[in-house]
């Protein structure tokens, strides 16, 4: 049986090559972990399962540089045409009001075969010469401990072909049978509606059989067929519907022919215009979370974590930004830049959000099952501003810091955090961006803005500033510069870049460390709320976390609380000066 060595061992397994393992390794690798992934597939598979990212998730594509090509490659979400007694009976288009907004420049999100994005996302994986080990599959887990280590610890994995290799931590993206969380013994309570049955696959249906252009779905007393073209292929449609039942009642098991009858039964088509059917499924609904996110240096994201109904589309996208979340942390840890402890506020943020995902999504079915019950009504039920993910925060975290560095916990005590489905003792229908003042707090995601490059005089955004592995400090005001030097001091570029940002009535030179960049059109300074930080005029300081989540907002001569955010984040400076004295 072989074992790695000490010089190869690599810095993170991931286990599942998904969307969430992808984007993770993706994330890793620009950092310069020493990474892998490995999948129990023999070759890519080419489903299309999930629809495509939303909002949120087209923010973190576009960090990770694959936004555009992930745009060019799919399509806008369609207008949906209900009918009823296959005949049509109304047309609804749910992202009609939504329009790119200066803190948002991705309104909607885009439909794409879940095979395409994770090819693209693949290739610029391959751009950091790091590739997918297909055919490996994994049998056994052992933390143990390593004296060769720095830190002593590592995790022994074995293949089903017998070798065991050392690795610093494993990370399991490997969906909702999840052989990493079976190895660890962590427990995935939830419920199975065994009522709740849909068959899908991907089809062909004859060239020209329907409008491309629209979301087809027929919704009768004694059944459903939903079709929704799938972009970049030429007569590839997504099928689900409600399964074929035998005598007693109980799910047939999926084949083309019995597509192919339902087809014929609930729409206008003959059965023959379905050419092809394959990958065909039984879909059941299943709201289950795992009890723990993270064993020692194992942990779980994506479906390996969570399951949830697929009203609102927010599975995939739910574990890409479990990934965004884990990704740096685990850089920081690995880079010797931030203590052990900084891993445990991925379980501390990412559980919360998954429970509450698991609340949102369940409640969103059982709105469109109540939907379609009625002439007209459709999968338009499911989508809110909620399922954008654009208002995902973590107020509640200890990373969350207000300027006299406690976590932002309302009223001081317990974190204001979303409970497992089913708890009620806490509202979990509170929106981490909920605040009477619109102005963003610690925790929350950091607004976008279109703004000026000063040095080039080029048109630019924020989150295009934000956009790498690295924290991100902003400075509105002139009082602010002092604090801007002293953080380009004490980290450098390479960790924390400073950002000056000018407002338009600002003259003279506009110099200093960092980037800069002008607010022409006020935008930055009204999605951050700058004119909050008390009544001096010196303007604020912002920590942007390489997540795009806020981490600290102060007055620009605070420099104690953004020292000791930084040193939370990236430990000690080289230079102890930031705000004149430790705290």
């Amino acid at each position: 049986m072989g074992m790695g060595t000490a010089d190869d061992l690599a810095d993170v397994l991931i286990v599942g090559a998904g969307p969430t393992g992808l984007v993770l390794a993706c994330d890793l690798a620009r950092r310069g972990a020493a990474v892998r992934i490995v999948d129990r597939s023999c070759a890519p598979p080419r489903t299309s399962r999930a629809k495509g990212p939303n909002a949120r998730s087209l923010e973190i594509l576009d960090d990770l540089g694959v936004a555009e090509e992930v745009l060019a490659a799919g399509s806008a979400p369609l207008p949906m045409l209900k009918y009823r007694h296959r005949l049509p009976v109304a047309e609804t288009d749910p992202w009609a009001d939504s329009a790119p907004s200066p803190d948002a420049p991705y309104a909607r999100g885009r439909l794409i075969a879940q095979w395409r994005l994770e090819e693209i996302l693949r290739d610029r994986l391959a751009g950091y010469g790091i590739r997918v080990e297909l055919g490996r599959e994994v049998v056994g887990l052992a933390e143990r401990a390593d004296r060769q280590q720095a830190d002593g610890r590592q995790v022994d994995v074995t293949f089903a072909e017998g070798r065991t290799e050392r690795v610093r931590y494993v990370v399991g993206c490997d969906g909702a049978h999840s052989s990493v969380r079976k190895l660890l013994g962590i427990g995935f309570a939830g419920t199975t509606a065994e009522d709740q049955v849909m068959v899908c696959g991907d089809v062909d249906l004859a060239e020209g059989a329907l409008d491309r252009t629209r979301w087809h779905q027929w919704f009768d007393e004694d059944g459903a067929v939903m079709l929704c073209p799938i972009p970049g292929t030429r007569t590839g449609w997504w099928f689900q519907a409600g399964p074929e039942r035998d005598g007693r009642g109980r799910p047939l098991t999926p084949t083309a022919d019995g597509f192919r009858r339902l087809l014929a039964r609930h729409t206008a088509l003959p059965g023959r215009a379905l050419t092809r059917a394959e990958l065909l499924s039984t879909y059941r609904v299943n709201v289950r979370m795992a009890d723990r996110f993270r064993a020692g240096r194992v942990f779980l994201a994506g479906d390996a974590a969570h399951v949830h109904a697929v009203a609102g589309g927010l599975g995939m996208n739910t574990g890409i930004q479990d990934a965004f979340n884990l990704g740096w942390k685990l850089g920081l840890v690995l880079a010797g830049r931030a203590g052990a402890e900084l891993l445990d506020t991925y379980e501390e943020e990412r559980l919360p959000v998954a429970a509450r995902t698991l609340d949102l999504t369940s409640e969103r079915l059982r709105a469109t099952l109540e939907a379609i019950r009625r002439p007209g009504g459709g999968l338009d039920a499911a989508i809110t501003p909620d399922t954008t993910g654009l208002g995902v925060g973590y107020r509640w975290s200890s990373l969350a810091r207000d300027r006299a560095g406690a976590s932002q916990r309302p009223g001081g005590g317990s974190p204001d955090i979303p409970q497992r489905p089913g708890d009620d003792s806490t509202d979990t229908s509170r929106q981490p961006g909920d605040d009477s003042t619109g102005i963003p707090q610690a925790g929350d995601r950091a607004p976008d803005a279109p703004c000026v490059d000063a040095a080039t005089g080029a048109r630019t955004r924020l989150h295009r500033v934000f956009a790498g592995p690295r924290t991100t400090v902003l400075g509105f005001g002139p009082g602010s510069e002092a604090a801007l030097r002293e953080v380009a001091a004490a980290y450098g570029d390479v960790e924390v870049r400073t950002c000056r940002v000018y407002a338009s009535y600002e003259g003279g030179a506009r110099s200093g460390p960092g980037a800069a960049v002008v607010d022409d059109e006020g935008h930055a300074a009204a999605a951050y709320g700058t004119g909050a930080f008390g009544d001096t005029g010196t303007g604020a300081v912002v920590v942007v976390r390489p997540d795009h989540h806020l981490g600290l907002c102060a007055p620009a001569d605070d420099g104690r609380s953004v020292h000791a955010y930084l040193r939370r984040l990236h430990g000690s400076e080289r230079f102890s000066g930031i705000g004149g004295r430790r705290p």
